[in-house]
């Protein structure tokens, strides 16, 4: 049996790192043997370990932290994996050259964007999570024979819907939704703009970061304080998604978009910008509406058109949910990440 030590880099909150948590714990119900070594996270911790998976906590500090190194080398070590999978470039740089006792194990290193691979110089394979980041590793020189595409997931479950009134949110308005992380490359400054010129529309967005104290600074100047709600970062997408009418994804950079997968596996309309990765997945008009990036009256009027369409909010939300099964469903997912496993695992020695 290949064993797989999972190595997360990443910080408490976004969307890889939730991506991480469903993957493993999938790849632990079909039958794969895994360890793990974590950034501090409880909620994080707790995942793995009610999933019956080994966690050791490490720093991954910067180049200076010799102590992740040496622990993270001791624990391959001690548990002997035929594959370690980092996820992020200080999982990735942490990895020792060569076991001590010898045997060696095969170092792969997974990317969500178009990181400089010079902190990947040591993996053996690369996974992408799209096509065009496949495309893009491999026009960096890398063998194309060692990059791969394996996409994400999602919790396709669905869950009990939030009640609205939990947010002062009346049952009848046009609800949309928006998810992750409060950063400028999510453009929710956008969503804003286009909420504010949709009269009655109102909105959700879930997500912690950095600009959040400046996104509701600008609610307040847009005068749309009143109708929609900062909800912090939350870990029931499913029950949000339940809720909500609408999903927006109006990111600049977003290499896959994983709310767009995720609206397709709840049902819900999505908007999206012409980022990369939504573009990449959405055909516009038919599982999803597309808009130009940075375009918030563009954004505002697809939102108007969905709300005054209930015929066309179905099909795009029917189209969506066609797309992921045939894609994105976590069977097919979990048993193309179980084969590439196995496959490069059999060539630890």
């Amino acid at each position: 049996m290949t064993r797989i030590l999972q190595a997360m880099a990443g910080a408490r909150h976004g969307g890889a790192e939730a991506f991480f948590g469903r993957l493993v714990v999938a790849l632990e119900r079909a039958g794969v043997e895994q360890v793990a070594a974590i950034r501090p996270a409880p909620e994080r911790r707790a995942l793995l370990e009610a999933a019956g998976i080994p966690v050791t906590e490490l720093r991954f500090g910067g180049r200076l932290d010799i102590v992740t190194r040496w622990r993270l080398a001791r624990l391959i070590d001690r548990t002997r994996p035929d594959v370690v999978l980092a996820w992020m470039s200080r999982a990735s740089a942490a990895l020792p050259k060569s076991p001590r006792h010898g045997r060696t194990f095969v170092k792969v290193g997974r990317l969500g964007g178009y990181y400089d691979l010079k902190y990947y110089a040591g993996c053996d394979h690369l996974v992408g999570n799209t096509l065009d980041i496949v495309d893009w590793i491999r026009a960096q020189g890398w063998p194309a024979d060692r990059a791969h595409y394996l996409p994400n997931f999602v919790d396709a479950m669905p869950a009990l819907p939030v009640a609205r009134s939990s947010f002062g949110t009346p049952g009848d308005a046009p609800l949309f939704l928006a998810l992750g992380r409060l950063h400028a490359n999510k453009a929710f400054d956008v969503a804003l703009e286009a909420v504010a010129a949709v009269p009655g529309a109102w909105l959700w967005l879930a997500g912690a970061g950095p600009l959040e104290h400046d996104l509701k600074e600008q609610a307040r100047r847009l005068g749309i304080e009143g109708r929609m709600r900062f909800l912090g970062w939350r870990d029931d997408a499913a029950a949000l998604m339940a809720t909500a009418d609408f999903v927006l994804c109006p990111s600049r950079i977003e290499p896959l978009g994983n709310v767009v997968i995720e609206a397709w596996a709840h049902g819900r309309p999505v908007l999206a910008a012409r980022a990369k990765g939504p573009e990449s997945l959405i055909i516009d008009g038919e599982n999803g509406l597309l808009v130009p990036l940075d375009d918030a009256p563009a954004l505002a009027r697809a939102m108007a058109r969905v709300v005054a369409s209930p015929d066309l909010a179905r099909s795009l939300a029917e189209g969506g949910r066609a797309a992921h099964l045939a894609q994105f469903a976590e069977a097919a997912v979990v048993a193309h990440w179980k084969a590439f496993l196995e496959r490069v695992g059999a060539c630890a020695a």
